[in-house]
């Protein structure tokens, strides 16, 4: 999965003009598996009230289902479940988003494939909410 990445983000390098029409296929069982193993296992649970564990339990199966859902245009992302934390230093509470665990493997999937692209665009004195 690296090497498809890593030759995306050379196209993208060498071809800043270039239009990526279709990525959908980067997004395969491999690429799900890795990106359920770097997710932490003590986040918070979505409103399906599915953690990190209880969805390994039956991975390969999960994740195959997640895969065809995906590759049928059949996947609906789930309601973000919605908390309130405290905000450091005040009384004020600010609300913050939980995804689905599903969702969540779903999202870093495309953000990979996203940065892959996007990263080239940037200097290297840009710092923003760029990896490292």
């Amino acid at each position: 999965m690296e090497t498809k990445l890593a030759r995306i983000a050379q196209i993208a390098k060498e071809r800043p003009k270039e239009k990526f029409t279709s990525l959908a296929h980067l997004i395969n069982e491999e690429m799900l598996l890795e990106c359920h193993n770097e997710l932490k296992a003590n986040k918070a649970a979505g409103v399906d009230e599915v953690t990190k564990a209880e969805y390994e339990e039956n991975l390969q199966e999960n994740i195959k289902r997640l895969h065809e859902s995906l590759k049928d245009m059949t996947y609906i992302p789930q309601p973000v479940r919605r908390v309130y934390i405290p905000k450091p230093g005040k009384s004020e509470l600010r609300p913050l988003g939980i995804p689905a665990y599903e969702d969540k493997i779903v999202q870093l999937a495309i953000s990979k494939i996203l940065t892959a692209i996007f990263e080239q665009d940037f200097m290297n004195f840009s710092y923003g909410f760029r990896p490292q």
